[in-house]
């Protein structure tokens, strides 16, 4: 991991992915007629990707596994705003359906990276400063 970024990523690159859907999606049409539903969706999609990102540039994999938790907990809390954008008829079925399944995906992917990194070789310091660097 070292040298990495968290653009390098896949799960970020996924929510940022996610993140546009959402924002196009709110822009206009049905949705943007509820601006409190419209805000807060806009809010929880933003507060995953931003999660993941304060994490990794954080000192440690003890923070890094918080703002993963943190992330996944945003995606769950878009997936049940999704629902409530469905059943109010402000989005269609399909649309609702695909933008779920993502939001299922990427807390697969966030709870895995959180799995890796608490059984894993790199328990501690995410980042390892050689000697040579100093």
């Amino acid at each position: 991991m070292s040298g990495a970024r968290f653009e390098d990523l896949e799960v970020w690159r996924r929510t940022r992915t996610l993140t546009a859907s959402v924002y196009a999606l709110t822009r206009d049409g049905a949705l943007f007629s509820d601006q409190v539903l419209c805000r807060q969706m806009r809010r929880s999609a933003v507060s995953v990707m931003s999660n993941i990102s304060e994490g990794y540039e954080r000192g440690g994999n003890r923070e890094l596994i918080n703002f993963l938790s943190m992330a996944k907990g945003s995606a769950g809390e878009l997936r049940s705003q999704i629902y409530i954008a469905q059943d109010a008829g402000l989005l269609d079925t399909q649309r609702a359906g695909h933008l779920r399944n993502e939001c299922v995906e990427i807390s697969r992917m966030l709870a895995g990276f959180i799995r890796y990194l608490q059984s894993g070789r790199y328990k501690g310091h995410k980042f390892r400063i050689q000697q040579s660097h100093l």
